[in-house]
């Protein structure tokens, strides 16, 4: 591996200025706006896989779908098939006085480098074609055959993946997965994820009036649709017991005393987590009593108030509203069923509504759970590839987000084994402002790719499961 790792190492910089031009794109796809950054980082993601000696690149649409960027190198059907999946779409710039820099132009600081779309997903993009590249032009060959797939939609729900799936199903086809859009729980700790949560999305839309009214002439004495909504929602609250939705335990998977002692055995430091996340001083983590951390945020079902609505501060005026929305988004896990938990969360938010007013639910996008075993061959190929490259026996973990594909994925790979390799850690703040990613952890994944794909190779295609 001298030969592939000393290539890395010498053309570094090199990708990192890749990574770079692939962030000055604001490929927005959240708002519909931002149509032609998108088209120009897919193209810029196909120069990128030409460039790393991967063959056959295009850019692929299906019906209406956001362009995705696909390039494969074959070496022939001896040899197993890596499947590598990024994204090249990002959120939006929230928050934009909390960044301490441009969040459109890749800025190194403190060993690790920010920007938007650093971390989810252009890093993943950079770190693929890296691995390839260190092998085709370190090397001049791979010992397996790739083929990636860059999404241009993945931030807006993947809604016509699975459509592109079906219709590129034999383009596709492979016998391993690899994902690189999920987490280390710590700087320099390799961790490969086997489970992730689901995700249930309602919105509670609520009516008391069709006009608002001057609160000096009905304040007091006409139902005000905020009050209304805040006092359905704080049927919410858990404080530090499990959630108050009847019905929404009922399927959960228990978590074997294996798992639990996995979890408490498990890095965790919760002062460092709190500056992190930018907790506030004295606001205490709801967890349940004898619950961690990782079992409350990987293996329960939690809610979360993604959006409320009822008029905006600038604009607000001496009025009772008559209207009130909101987005409630709830994580499910192994084995809660989708249409189940919405029902269950439709029953709590319509049920006695305060003061008779109008309530009404609607879905919000769901998208289920996905659990592995994380054992047989391409699991141990991976884990010695992660130690390989980061010089740290890795963990297995799971994760509190949503990656709705890699199940159907599998199935449709014929039970194709997923690793989901971790690029991001707890101070990435993906989605947030100061979006980062550790310098150190990006040679280190690249490293354990490479390790991956000489793993990998090493077996036949019908002995990676």
């Amino acid at each position: 591996m001298r030969d592939v790792l000393d290539w890395l190492e010498k053309h570094h910089e090199e990708i990192i200025r890749g990574l770079a031009d692939l962030v000055a794109i604001p490929s927005i796809s959240t708002d519909g706006e931002h149509l032609q950054p998108i088209e120009r980082s897919a193209n810029l993601t196909c120069q990128m896989m030409r460039e790393a000696g991967l063959q056959n690149v295009e850019v692929l649409r299906v019906a209406d779908s956001m362009p995705y960027a696909y390039g494969e190198y074959m070496v022939g059907p001896d040899k197993p098939t890596v499947f590598l999946y990024a994204h090249h779409d990002v959120q939006p710039v929230n928050f934009v006085e909390q960044w301490k820099s441009d969040p459109w132009k890749l800025t190194r600081r403190d060993g690790r480098l920010y920007a938007r779309g650093a971390a989810d997903d252009k890093g993943a993009i950079s770190a693929q074609c890296g691995a390839v590249a260190a092998f085709l032009k370190g090397r001049g060959s791979l010992p397996v055959n790739i083929k990636m797939l860059v999404e241009g939609e993945e931030e807006i729900g993947s809604k016509y993946l699975l459509k592109f799936f079906d219709l590129y199903k034999k383009k596709l086809q492979s016998d391993v997965i690899v994902v690189c859009d999920t987490e280390n729980i710590e700087v320099g700790l390799p961790s490969i994820t086997y489970s992730l949560r689901g995700i249930v999305g309602v919105q509670v839309d609520v009516k008391s009036a069709t006009l608002p009214i001057h609160s000096g002439m009905g304040g007091g004495a006409i139902p005000d649709s905020a009050i209304a909504l805040n006092k359905i929602l704080a049927r919410l609250c858990w404080d530090h017991g499990p959630l108050q939705v009847p019905g929404m335990y009922e399927r959960v998977r228990r978590l074997t005393d294996k798992e639990k002692q996995a979890f408490r055995d498990l890095p965790f430091d919760e002062p460092k987590l709190r500056s992190e996340l930018g907790i506030v001083p004295g606001a205490k983590l709801p967890l349940e009593p004898n619950s961690t951390f990782y079992e409350a945020t990987w293996r329960k079902p939690a809610v979360t108030v993604i959006a409320q609505e009822a008029s905006n501060l600038k604009g607000a005026s001496n009025q009772v509203l008559p209207q009130a929305s909101a987005i409630v988004s709830c994580r499910i896990v192994p084995d809660q069923d989708p249409d189940e938990v919405y029902k269950c969360l439709v029953n709590t938010l319509t049920a006695d509504p305060p003061w008779g007013v109008q309530v009404t639910c609607k879905p919000a996008g769901s998208v289920n759970w996905w659990m592995t075993d994380p054992n047989g061959p391409a699991f141990e190929a991976a884990l010695s590839a992660m130690e390989s490259g980061f010089g740290r026996k890795p963990v297995a973990i799971g994760c509190g987000g949503s990656i709705g594909f890699v199940g159907p994925l599998s199935e449709l790979f014929g039970g194709a084994p997923a690793l989901l390799m971790g690029i991001e850690d707890p101070a990435s703040n993906a989605h947030a402002p100061n979006e980062s990613l550790h310098e150190g952890d990006l040679k280190k994944l690249m490293a354990s790719l490479c390790h991956l794909f000489e793993n990998v190779g090493k077996l036949a295609p019908n002995k990676v499961k």
